[in-house]
């Protein structure tokens, strides 16, 4: 079994959206800091962590590098769920408000044609 968080398995890794992955990576390197900064006192307990934190800063770069150059798929659908509805009911309103300015144009064209053709 490979060192490093249980929480942060490369199983669990791809169900993460990028922004997650990202604030993955900041927490990590934060523990890392944390963790040197004791061990430089004296006061770290368990040396092994440092190991297992380096594990997942790398392995959380390895993700976002492959998704990146497209060898990791990213989890759209996972995530895509949520967010899509209210991105739908946004485009939504931009859809009817864009109908309304057409429709304007349309009756503004078609008024601006009749007079022409009355003059």
């Amino acid at each position: 079994m490979a060192i490093g968080s249980k929480e942060l398995a490369p199983v669990e890794l791809d169900t993460f959206e990028d922004e997650r992955l990202v604030d993955e990576l900041k927490k990590a390197k934060e523990e890392l800091f944390n963790l040197r900064f004791q061990s430089a006192t004296g006061q770290l307990e368990s040396h092994g962590r440092l190991r297992a934190v380096k594990r997942d800063i790398a392995r959380i770069y390895t993700v976002l590098r492959e998704r990146e150059l497209g060898i990791r798929a990213t989890p759209i659908a996972v995530v895509a769920d949520k967010p899509a509805k209210k991105t739908t009911a946004k485009k939504a309103d931009a859809a009817v408000e864009t109908a309304d300015d057409a429709t304007e144009a349309d009756t503004t064209a078609t008024d601006a044609a009749a007079t022409t053709k009355e003059a």
